[in-house]
């Protein structure tokens, strides 16, 4: 028979083995838990940093009140309640965008030189191209043109309304001389919109008026349409979608006593001559009209 002597070593790896193999799976578990927990922390942070992202983007398209900021100012409803703070912007030389009855339009104090300027480098506008100007209500126009050859009731049968009409400035006009130098006529709006008249008329002047877009593109009936000139607005009145189209307002040159010119057909036009030959006023044929 053969006996097996068990040496030291087999016994001591006999009696270690176990001891080692609960030691290996106690190490492993813990390294797994560890990683765990790192895993775990880095979720955590990665969740936290993506809601201080969330969060900033939020402040940075919206202060509170539901108005989405520009690089500038911010967007606002053409509403009543924000009327007041266009009027201090306006009356600090600033340029703001507002919805007409035609057209979204670049607004700014008709008698600062230095807002008007700021107008036509923001549509790239040469200066030898008019502004026209825009008062709240039809009785402020004597201020700035001269009324006293037209029919009586004309004006106010025009106005307000999607009309431009191009008067005589006179020497008795509050505006500044160099608003279109070498022109002694001025265009004059009176907009079929609240917000606007009223931002005119508590300024206590004109507003210089024009179309809200880069010179020479498409007229803007969307503020998304002149998004890329936001940033050089002090403020951006939001009045939707303009429902008139592109053509903007109808301007008739009424310099002449007792006729008339078109000088573009805009969107009124079959309505304004009907209103002009109502009143007893001629076409005018000659092709010397002035115009802005």
């Amino acid at each position: 028979m053969n006996i097996t002597v068990p040496t030291k070593t087999t016994n001591l790896a006999r009696t270690q083995l176990p001891a080692l193999f609960f030691n290996y799976i106690f190490q492993h578990s813990r390294v797994v838990q560890k990683l765990r927990i790192v895993n775990i922390l880095q979720s955590r942070r990665g969740f936290k940093e993506l809601c201080v992202k969330r969060m900033a983007w939020s402040v940075e398209k919206c202060n509170g009140n539901g108005v989405e900021p520009t690089r500038m100012g911010l967007v606002h409803p053409a509403m009543e309640d924000y009327a007041e703070e266009a009027i201090e912007a306006v009356n600090a030389g600033k340029v703001i965008a507002v919805p007409t009855d035609t057209l979204y339009g670049f607004a700014c104090d008709a008698c600062s030189m230095e807002a008007v300027k700021q107008i036509y480098e923001i549509k790239g506008r040469k200066y030898t191209s008019p502004l026209a100007i825009c008062v709240g209500d039809v009785q402020d126009i004597q201020r700035f043109a001269v009324t006293d050859h037209l029919p009586r009731g004309l004006l106010n049968s025009l106005l307000p309304g999607p009309v431009t009409v191009v008067l005589r400035r006179g020497e008795s006009s509050i505006l500044e001389k160099s608003l279109n130098p070498g022109l002694d006529s001025i265009g004059v709006r009176v907009p079929n919109c609240s917000f606007i008249r009223a931002i005119a008329r508590g300024s206590g002047s004109a507003l210089a008026l024009t179309s809200a877009n880069l010179s020479g593109q498409p007229s803007s009936v969307d503020i998304k349409d002149f998004e890329n000139l936001w940033e050089h607005c002090a403020y951006v009145y939001n009045g939707g979608v303009l429902p008139s189209g592109r053509a903007g307002s109808t301007v008739v040159d009424l310099t002449k006593p007792g006729k008339y010119k078109i000088l573009r057909p805009g969107s009124a036009k079959e309505e304004t001559v009907e209103i002009l030959e109502h009143h007893a006023l001629v076409e005018d044929s000659s092709t010397s009209s002035q115009g802005t």
